[in-house]
């Protein structure tokens, strides 16, 4: 009985473990220049909706914006009435909601801050 569980067994653990070294040794995957403007719409609503928890907490419209830009070639009040839209057809609960709605609202009135406009 004890040596058929040891011939289940060891092939097994050795599989596993020869998979392992392959997978994270010998092959691993290398992603270059990865953002987050590849993920599905889905993640990208998210993503935005992440970016609009830290605005409701730092209230820094700069910062907002710049982590919107990564989502793609869309200016960041395009890109946070897309994702609200998103949120509205798939049911997020209203806290999301109104989350995405303040940070839209914002990135509508957003002007970046560009050397000419400092004192």
């Amino acid at each position: 009985m004890f040596a058929r569980i040891i011939k289940i067994i060891l092939p097994l653990v050795i599989g596993v473990a020869m998979g392992l070294i392959y997978g994270w040794r010998l092959d691993p995957i290398v992603y270059v220049e990865v953002t987050p403007e590849i993920l599905r719409a889905d993640y990208q609503a998210d993503y935005v909706l992440t970016v609009a928890e830290a605005f409701s907490t730092e209230l820094d419209a700069d910062t907002a914006a710049k982590r919107l830009a990564l989502l793609g070639d869309n200016s960041p009040a395009q890109i946070s009435l897309d994702a609200l839209e998103y949120a509205r057809s798939q049911a997020f609960n209203p806290d999301e909601i109104g989350l995405l709605e303040k940070l839209s609202t914002s990135m509508q009135t957003y002007t970046p801050i560009t050397g000419e406009n400092i004192p």
